[in-house]
């Protein structure tokens, strides 16, 4: 800043002030923009001050859960139900019925349908939005620090710049520089003390909101100090506090500048593919409505230009009518209102009713409840439901989704020698003793002898070995009461090992900022503590520098055997063998330095921390230049084991057709048993592995995918396992802000991968990121235009379960970001074969049950209608009575299609897991198409023929017991209407494939409904009440207590149903499903007479 030289001096001290000042406000403004404009370079926050903090607009930590508040439910609901397209349509015809030129029903056939769909429909949604919002509101609170005092507050009212309390098992509200802690150490001791915190005002000048889970860069500034700040510094939200009671934490980021939420992507609208069907086939049902009403104004027109100008005299026209023209436009209408029906108001809250039955059956299905966990399994959505049945590709994690995330120290290489083999093909299944030390874990297992008695020898590797373990880590200990450790660790990798270490005498103690202490075969040594060299996703390594008691400094590091491995002499044979095994392996290596040597390069790493610009490049360079000529000391194998009933679920699903991708962030050396798991049940050879991992090649290996790697051309490609990397995927998927030339290449590129990666049985990505798990299903959805589910258990989930069709959340020991982002939860993987095998592929079948019955009964209801206007002169006369109109779809046919649609099934649930073939026609969407839906039309017009010619033809010569003819109008719409309900209702019956109480109520109880209602309608009762609404008096009890009608009516059932049996008899025969197939095996095996009749010859080629 330059003061200019006119101004006296005697001024300088209160212009300086308002220079600083303007400067201050300046800057403020700049960023205030840049935040607008969205390019914000650099964040600024300071702490316990709203006031500054305010000024640059940052977002709060408000994200909104749920769609409605009291005030917007009403609005947004209805405008969200009016963008169906058949919820829209009944509201234009409720307006035409109010025009009395053109409509010939009441008002009331419509708005009562219309209002009881749209009540039921929001009463639901209001419902899933409350329980929904709820949830999510139970845990949603933390505790604020004000400059005064503690105060509990819900997470929305968090804003950037408040420092608040998290205590053990709490879930961290934003993204939170860490202050202070009680078993962690900080940059600022001091702030131990909450009153310290209240008067804290540090300032923090960090990167701005961004997604790399991996990396934060900032300095905090405090009392003329400067304090780097790293990765390290810093709790996620989403995350849950563990190893510590409690800590204070500055919000840096909240709300959807969280990393969680920048990688969380936006959450999409998830429909079936039977809803997007089902609107296109609403928008033909309405171009075929229009037909008939053209067929129909067409015919009025030439009626009243023929016929009816004959009878002006005794049916004049209306005063509005002045041509035979005007009356078609208006008998157009007319028809458009009668035959509306076509088009079924309540399909959609029929459908809504049916997947809400079928989500209570999975939350109530006691095989998907884990005992261990406590844990139900929880439909959280009532859309997709029937989607379940139509899965052809699921998108996997795998730790803590296929694994149980539980590690065990299972075998290990010391200077070359290998323990915890098997010897000569027999097992070691003693266990080892480990009674000689008091602080062993009881829990760990180890079975060979020879690694505890070279303990016991005293050879020193031996020794260094397991003292490595018990240094190199960022374990935290903790004695609850005289020999009881606990330990808690960031990674089960780290415990697993810890523990090893523990039980073989070299016990880790404690650690302060500067020492840790351990117990070596009884004897306490405390090593001085002088540097911890980070584990991060590139490195791959962790080391600490200590100072032992006797003055020798030493460096101890563990990591990845990929990248150890070129800092020492190769000796990889066992770490090979290991990885072979599925098993998670760590190299294990030290060096010794020289008193010089620290304090150079100590000297160079104070420089790094504190460099202003590229720190963690300076600090990546520092580790790497300590981290040369170390010394191999060994290797350990860790197994995580797989979940209960995981390889049969793999291979149970994948006799379904179903292809699993595994996405995952482990590197490809711990995800081979999973590829071995395919192998084993798809018969692979161990050569088929494909890993590409740059652009050339790829491009190599695509026109000749196996031959580089041994497999030629007499070995299918279906036979695969395909692990893809994570830098392969950087450079196939497109990503926004790669370059525009790089974005060509990977257009190139995407389609010739997904068809490669698609041939075969299974495809492993390794070293993912939560964005490119997305990618890889957005890619399989564009392409493959096929039905995904994305299954995990952590906030690193979110996006992939977000992004698929039909998102799974695992509920274990990653919290519960990916179940609040989910469809679908549960504890174990396993449970997902029964999720799909049977209460998908059931959802499925019941729902074209339901539907293909529904299109059918509303044409053959409405079609009598398009019939008798060429027999009433095209006046737009309806057949029925009106209030048969409005109670047809709402009460007399409307439970038994729900009855059918939540309970039916085609094979007992057994069977469906015994046959996973039987999930194949809902992939192939067999039940219910295009083709299907036209079968079910043309059955409904062939019914309405019959429904129409036959009454039609039989009354209109017949006569009454009483010698009266029967052809008047009444008579025929009672006989009509009746014949309709019986023929429906036996037809409901026939599709019924599984009977229970409730199927025989609603299908026999909705039919003597009919009955009790017609007769009610049409009593002098109701007439001598109401006069001019009840027109049908006594035509009921006229109509059918003549012989004849009931001869009509049994009449056109027989015609109506017997072809439909005979078909299916014969295609029961000719050419069964395998459905079909099953449940004539289940019925054969549960009679007890088989047992008897195939000893008979004559019944022997039956079984």
């Amino acid at each position: 800043m330059t003061v200019p030289k006119d101004i006296p001096e005697k001024w300088l001290p209160l212009v300086l002030p308002l220079k600083r000042k303007k400067d201050k406000e300046e800057r403020l403004k700049a960023a205030k923009e840049k935040r607008k404009a969205g390019t914000e370079e650099e964040r600024r926050v300071r702490a316990n001050d709203r006031e500054y903090n305010e000024k640059f607009q940052y977002a709060n930590n408000c994200i909104m859960t749920s769609k409605y508040n009291i005030i917007t439910f009403l609005p947004v609901n209805l405008f969200e139900q009016f963008q169906e397209v058949a919820n829209t349509y009944f509201l234009f015809l409720l307006i035409l019925q109010l025009i009395p030129q053109i409509s010939s029903l009441s008002w009331f056939t419509t708005i009562v349908p219309l209002v009881l769909v749209l009540s039921i429909t929001a009463v639901k949604d209001a419902t899933d939005d409350y329980v929904s919002h709820a949830f999510r509101e139970s845990w949603g609170r933390t505790l604020p620090v004000s400059p005064c005092r503690l105060q509990k507050e819900k997470w929305m009212n968090v804003r950037v710049g408040d420092i608040i309390k998290l205590e053990n098992n709490q879930f961290v509200a934003a993204d939170l520089l860490l202050l202070s802690s009680k078993n962690i150490c900080t940059h600022i001791p001091s702030l131990g003390d909450p009153h310290n915190l209240a008067q804290f005002d540090g300032e923090v000048i960090c990167e701005p909101p961004n997604n790399k889970l991996d990396r934060f860069c900032g300095t905090l500034y405090w009392r003329e100090n400067k304090y780097s700040l790293s990765n390290q510094n810093m709790l996620l939200r989403g995350c849950v506090l563990r190893n510590t009671e409690s800590c204070y934490g500055l919000v840096i980021f909240a709300g959807p500048d969280t990393k969680l939420m920048q990688n969380s992507g936006r959450t999409k609208f998830k429909r079936t593919s039977i809803d997007r069907l089902m609107n296109t086939l609403v928008l033909w049902i309405f171009g075929f409505l229009v037909c008939m009403g053209v067929i129909l104004a067409i015919g009025n027109a030439v009626w009243e230009k023929e016929v009816g100008s004959l009878f002006q005299s005794y049916l004049p026209w209306d005063p509005s009518v002045d041509n035979f023209l005007f009356s078609a436009f208006l008998a157009f209408w007319s028809y458009v209102i009668i035959l509306n029906t076509v088009v079924p108001i309540s399909l959609y809250v029929s459908v809504e009713v049916i997947r809400l039955g079928h989500s209570y059956f999975i939350n109530w299905d006691r095989r998907m409840f884990c005992q261990r966990c406590n844990t139900p399994a929880e439909a959280r959505t009532t859309t997709l439901n029937e989607e379940l049945g139509q899965v052809e590709y699921i998108f996997s994690d795998k730790t803590g989704t296929l694994t149980q995330n539980i590690m065990t120290f299972n075998k290990c290489s010391i200077n070359g020698h290998a323990y915890g083999e098997e010897e000569s093909g027999t097992s070691l299944s003693q266990r080892l003793d480990f009674s000689f030390n008091s602080l062993a874990d009881k829990d760990f297992c180890f079975y060979d002898q020879s690694l505890l008695d070279a303990i016991k020898l005293g050879e020193p590797l031996v020794h260094e070995f397991f003292r490595l373990l018990s240094l190199c880590h960022t374990v935290m200990s903790e004695e609850k009461s005289e020999g009881e450790l606990v330990y808690k660790a960031q990674s089960p990798d780290e415990g697993a090992l810890v523990t090893a270490a523990r039980n073989f005498g070299f016990v880790f103690r404690s650690r302060t900022p500067n020492t840790i202490t351990v117990q070596e075969l009884g004897r306490p040594v405390t090593y001085s503590l002088l540097a911890i060299l980070d584990f991060n996703n590139i490195r791959k390594r962790m080391s600490v520098v200590v100072r032992s008691p006797e003055g020798k400094i030493r460096l101890y590091c563990k990591g990845a055997d990929t990248l150890l491995f070129e800092r020492l002499h190769p000796c990889n044979q066992d770490l090979m063998n290991y990885a072979a095994d599925g098993l998670r392996t760590l190299v294990l290596a030290y060096r010794d330095l020289s008193e010089q040597q620290w304090e150079d390069w100590a000297a160079q790493l104070h420089s790094a921390e504190r460099a202003p610009d590229y720190r963690e490049d300076r600090l990546a360079a520092a580790y790497e230049e300590i981290e040369q000529d170390m010394m191999l000391l060994g290797a350990t194998a860790i197994e995580d084991k797989l979940q209960e009933g995981v390889p049969e679920t793999i291979a149970l699903l994948s006799l379904a057709n179903i292809k699993i991708w595994v996405l995952t962030g482990d590197k490809q050396g711990k995800i081979l048993r999973l590829s071995l798991c395919c192998r084993r049940h798809h018969r692979l050879p161990s050569e088929a592995l494909l890993s590409f991992e740059t652009n050339e090649k790829y491009t190599h290996t695509l026109s000749e995918p196996l031959v580089p790697y041994g497999v030629t051309g007499n070995r299918s490609l279906t036979r695969v396992c395909y692990p893809i990397t994570a830098a392969f995927l950087t450079l196939t998927l497109p990503l926004s802000h790669r370059s525009s030339q790089a974005h060509a290449l990977e257009a190139d590129m995407e389609r010739e991968f997904l068809d490669t990666a698609c041939v075969c049985k299974a495809v492993i990505c390794c070293r993912v990121t939560p964005l490119q798990k997305a990618l890889v299903v957005e890619l399989v959805k564009k392409h493959k235009k096929a039905v995904t589910l994305a299954v995990g258990d952590g906030a690193n989930d979110v996006s992939m379960i977000k992004t698929a069709h039909i998102g799974v959340g695992i509920s274990g020991q990653e919290g519960i970001q990916a179940v609040l982002a989910s469809d679908y939860s549960f504890s174990q993987f396993r449970f997902l074969q029964r999720l799909l095998l049977v209460h998908g592929r059931w959802s499925y079948l019941r729902m074209c049950r339901f539907l293909c019955y529904f299109f059918y009964k509303n044409f053959a209801f409405t079609m009598v209608h398009f019939w008798f206007g060429f027999f009433c002169g095209f006046s737009a006369q309806t057949v029925y009575d009106q209030y048969f109109i409005t109670l047809y779809n709402i009460v007399y046919t409307s439970l038994p299609v729900l009855a059918m649609g939540i309970f039916d099934q085609d094979v007992p649930e057994q069977r469906s897991l015994e046959y996973p073939k039987l999930y194949e026609p809902g992939q192939l969407n067999l039940l219910f198409n295009k083709r299907e839906f036209f079968i079910c039309i043309a059955q409904g017009i062939y019914t309405s023929v019959v429904l129409f010619c036959v009454p039609y033809g039989v009354l209109s010569q017949a006569t009454g017991s009483d010698g009266i003819p029967l052809a008047d109008y009444q008579t025929f719409a009672v006989t009509v209407a009746t014949s309709l309900v019986i023929v429906v209702s036996v037809q409901i019956a026939l599709d019924t494939g599984y009977w229970t109480a409730i199927n025989h109520f609603f299908i026999w109880g909705s039919l003597g409904s009919y009955f009790t209602i017609l007769f009610a309608m049409h009593s002098n009762i109701l007439f001598s009440i109401f006069p001019n609404q009840f027109h049908f008096v006594g035509s009921a009890q006229n109509t059918l207590q003549q012989p004849v009608v009931w001869l009509t009516i049994a009449l056109a059932t027989v015609i109506c149903i017997v072809p439909v049996l005979a078909f299916r008899f014969l295609k029961l025969d000719l050419k069964p499903q395998l459905s079909d197939t099953v449940r004539r095996a289940v019925s054969y095996s549960e009679n007890p007479c088989n047992g008897l009749l195939k000893h008979i010859p004559f019944f022997k080629h039956l079984t």
